[in-house]
Order: structure tokens, then sequence, then C-alpha cells
């Protein structure tokens, strides 16, 4: 069942938004804009949890299936590179096909690749099954923004972001802890094999309550050439992101990716001036406030999961603490995350986006300053102050961005919007990780050599002091078998206080970038098109 709707956004002459009349109640399960959301929840929490959980799977697999750290490290890029170099285009296809069918599509997809993981008896399989998983979880994000944004009316569309946001943070969150348990008790087969039912609650309840919603101007035809010229950009940047901390920052290898990445953008964006039906209207851009919003969303995730990256390395590495005791202790960072949501939904509906976003990258500066300070005897009640201060910020970040970017979009384009909203924090990720990860290797370089030497310990060759500059990155002291206690004591300083300084200076960069995009955030306002979030349930 299709529900078409048209909207006449101006008053008669003046240019004045009109507000469509409140939806008509919706009777039953079909359409419900609650059903609906707790629908695509249930479908998105796999997709967060995976991004997450696989990380403490990886050691186990690469043990039962005798693979190496190269091939280990492919579960996690091949899917992050299906993920991010498809989102746009999968959102497109969702505007063109409906979000409804590409979101049931992606569940059946997601879960069915999940469960071939877990049969796979070959480090290979697993690789490709990934891949599969990446492609089907980009099918799927942006059509379950693109059924809220139909479905809900827009005073209530903050809040249901909100929520849908709380599912995300908790489930990224959440992840090293419950993969933790499934490893240690189970087996990490059934890291995967948890998806398959989860998969098909998601597909029954699809199937009985999302309604497909198309606008009547919905794009009739695929910009075949952009497609595929935005794709090669996105591998291009992507892979030199991934591979840049292996090939180094100033290697031909890696600029000359780049550069293909930024000549396939060029010419993305002259053909899209060209073609009748573009895959990215670049008209989308004149809006300043969605511009804003996908820049906001890089930016704050550069700050969060770059600086997060470190923060696993000091709770296991430095503290000594299991993956599930590391988990336990960002509990205050998911549970803020948890409560900070829904009332930031609730919050920018009264508001708007620009107050609360402003104060959220504010929150996150200070949270990733106060991270700054930690040192290798920090109290756990300390760490869990900043972590909570970090959720309390994030959330109406992660609400509002996504509000700024969907809602500024015109309804025909939602599916491409939240491609957007996904690729810009896939990309801020990556660009997090690998930026605050160059910092942290040249500090660790230019630092241990001396704390090395200072503490009376035997000089290094310079082939000695690269590997133990690669093991103090993670926070791992270089011991070798057989070292005295007392020297190993020794060696273990240097390295906890190497990794502090190096984790130190990387944070202090992370609360940089989050200043900059409080002013980014000023700049924000509420979805032009948000009296368009709800038209088409009235007709339900």
């Amino acid at each position: 069942m299709t529900s078409q709707t048209t909207i006449d956004k101006t008053g008669p002459g003046d240019g004045t938004p009109l507000t469509p009349p409140d939806p008509a109640p919706v009777r039953g399960l079909r359409g419900h804009p609650w059903f609906t959301l707790l629908t695509v929840a249930v479908g998105v929490m796999m997709v967060a949890l995976d991004g997450t959980i696989v990380a403490i799977a990886n050691p186990a697999i690469q043990k039962d299936l005798n693979a190496s750290f190269a091939d280990v490290q492919w579960i996690t890029n091949g899917y992050f590179l299906a993920l991010a170099v498809t989102l746009i285009t999968a959102g497109k296809l969702g505007d063109r096909f409906g979000h409804r069918q590409t979101f049931l599509i992606g569940v059946v997809g997601f879960a069915a690749a999940s469960g071939a993981i877990g049969l796979s008896s070959s480090i290979a399989a697993v690789v490709a099954f990934r891949v599969l998983q990446g492609l089907f979880g980009a099918l799927l994000m942006p059509a379950a923004l693109g059924l809220l944004r139909a479905t809900f009316p827009a005073e209530k569309l903050n809040m249901a972001i909100g929520i849908w946001g709380m599912v995300i943070g908790a489930s990224t969150a959440g992840g090293p802890i419950l993969g933790g348990v499934l490893v240690e008790h189970v087996s990490w087969q059934s890291v995967f094999f948890i998806n398959v039912p989860v998969g098909v609650l998601a597909l029954v309840l699809g199937a009985m309550i999302l309604l497909d919603h198309r606008a009547e101007n919905a794009p009739r035809s695929f910009d075949l050439l952009g497609i595929g010229l935005l794709s090669g950009a996105m591998f291009c940047l992507v892979w030199a992101l991934i591979k840049a901390p292996e090939w180094g920052w100033g290697a031909g290898r890696t600029w000359t990716f780049i550069g293909a990445s930024l000549l396939g953008f060029a010419l993305f964006a002259f053909w899209e001036t060209r073609v009748r039906e573009p895959l990215i209207p670049l008209t989308l851009f004149r809006s300043v406030a969605l511009s804003a919003g996908v820049v906001l969303m890089v930016l704050m995730a550069i700050a969060f999961m770059g600086g997060l990256f470190f923060v696993t390395f000091y709770l296991q590495n430095v503290h000594g603490m299991s993956p599930i005791d590391a988990g336990l202790h960002l509990l205050p960072l998911t549970g803020m995350m948890i409560v900070g949501s829904p009332l930031a939904g609730a919050l920018i509906t009264k508001l708007g986006p620009r107050v609360p976003l402003a104060g959220g990258m504010a929150v996150t500066a200070l949270a990733m300053y106060g991270m700054s300070t930690l040192e290798v005897d920090t109290s756990s009640g300390l760490m869990s102050l900043w972590f909570a201060l970090l959720g309390l910020g994030l959330a109406p970040v992660m609400v509002g961005a996504t509000e700024v970017i969907v809602g500024n979009a015109p309804m025909e384009l939602s599916g491409v919007a939240g491609g957007l909203q996904q690729a810009a924090m896939q990309i801020g990720g990556s660009l997090g990780t690998a930026v605050l990860g160059a910092v942290m290797a040249s500090k660790v370089d230019s630092d241990l050599a001396g704390n090395w030497t200072g503490a009376g310990l035997p000089e290094l060759t310079p082939e000695q002091l690269d590997k133990a500059s690669e093991a103090v990155q993670v926070g791992v002291p270089p011991v070798t078998p057989g070292t005295p206690e007392q020297v190993v004591a020794k060696i273990t300083d240097v390295a906890h206080d190497t990794f502090i300084s190096g984790m130190s200076l990387a944070s202090l960069v992370a609360a940089g970038v989050a200043g900059v995009a409080v002013l980014v955030a000023l700049l924000t306002k509420r979805g032009a098109n948000a009296e368009a979030g709800g038209a088409g349930a009235a007709h339900i």
C-alpha cells in the first residue's frame, strides 16, 4: 500500500510556508508512528551493535581460524568500506522504490549475512560476508530515517529521532559488554548468530506495521554515472584513511588515493549539474543549515569516535581491565546518551536546534578536555564524570544534527539525506581515528626515546625503538621474555606515561575540533521542510 502526498509549501503569492493539517488519528498497527519507531529501532540496533560488538570477537576469530592480523583487520575494514561507500546510493534506492521495501530487504540481508558468518569455517568467508553485512546495513539505515520522516508529524519528529539516536548510542556503547559476555561464555559465532532472531523480529514487525510513503515527485530514474563517481571517490577517501597509519601520512600511496578521491568528488559535482535526475541535487547544499548539519556530524564523529578509540586501550592496557570491565566503565557515557537523547529531542522541539547543538558541542569539548587530564592512576569516579559529560554533550548533537540534515531536505530526498547523515558520521569516525592516531603516534615517537633513557633503561636501536613505539601507542609495555621484574616495572612505567602523554594530546585536539563545531552549530536552524514530516500519515 502506497501513500502519495503532494504538499503546497507556500501561501498564495507571499511565499509564507503553510503547515499541513495535523495527521488524522491512525487506527490499527499499519503506519502507526510509535510502532514504526519500534520497528526501525529493532533493525537499526543490529547495525549499530555490529559496529563495536565484533571488535571483542576478533581475537577469538583469529585464533580459531588461524588468521593473520591483516586478515582480522579486514573483518572490520571490509564492513566499514561497504557501509560508508554505499550509504548515499542506498538512500536513493529508498527514495526511488520506497523506504519500507528497502528497509525490509536490508533487514533480511543483514540477518542472513550474519548467520552465514557464524557458519563460516575460513577467514575469507568471514570477510566476504562482512562486506555483505555492510551493503545490507547501508540499505537499512537511511531507510529507517526516511520512514521516521514520512510517518511522524513535525512536532514529534525530534522526539522520534531522539529515541532513534538513543538506540544507536546504547547499541554502540553496549556492544563491547555484550560481545565480551558472548565470546567468554558462548562462542565467537554467537556474536553473529544473535542477529538472526533480531532480524526475524524486525522483519515480522516491518511486514505488519510499516507503511510505504512516497513523495509524488520521487525520482524515477537512476544516475548510474553519478553513483559510480561518488562510490569511487568515497572508496578512495575511506581506503586512504584506513591505510594511512600503515603506509604513513607522507607516503605517495596515501596521497595518490586522496588525490583520486578529490578528483572523483570534483567530477561527481560537475556531472550532477548536467544530469536530469541527479543522485544528489547540488541545490540541496544551498541550504546553509543542511550543509552545517553535515559538517557538524563529521566534526562530532571526529571528536567522539577518535577520542574514544584511545579510551578503550587506556582502560584495558593501562588499567588492566577485562573487555567486560572496560565496557562497564563506559556505562556512564551510555546511560547519559540513553537518558539525554529523548530529552534532547523534546528540548530541540521547543527551542530549535541551534542552542542545544552549540551547548552539546561545548559540553563535548569540556569532556574531551577532561579526558586529556586522565592519568595512570585516575580513579573510576573521576573517569565516570568525564564519560558522563561526554554522553550528555553528544545526545543533543546526535539528535539535532540528524533533524537538521533530514528536515532541511525535500521529502522526496529524505533517503539521500539519511544517507548523507550516516556517511558523514562514518567518514568523521574514520577521520578521527586516523588523524588522532597520527597525533598519538607522533607524540609517542617524540617522547619515548627520552623517557626510555631518562628511566635508566638500555638504549634501543632504531629498529627496537620503532617496535617499542608501536606497542606503546596502544598502551602495551614492550617487554621481552626473561626480562627481570625490576626492569619490567620501569618499562611499564615508561610505556604507560608515554601513552598517557599521547592520549592527552589527542584528546586536546579532539576538544579543539569540538570547539570548532560549536561555531558550526550556530549556523543550523529547524528543518525548512519539517512541516512535511507527517503529511503522508494524514492519509493513512
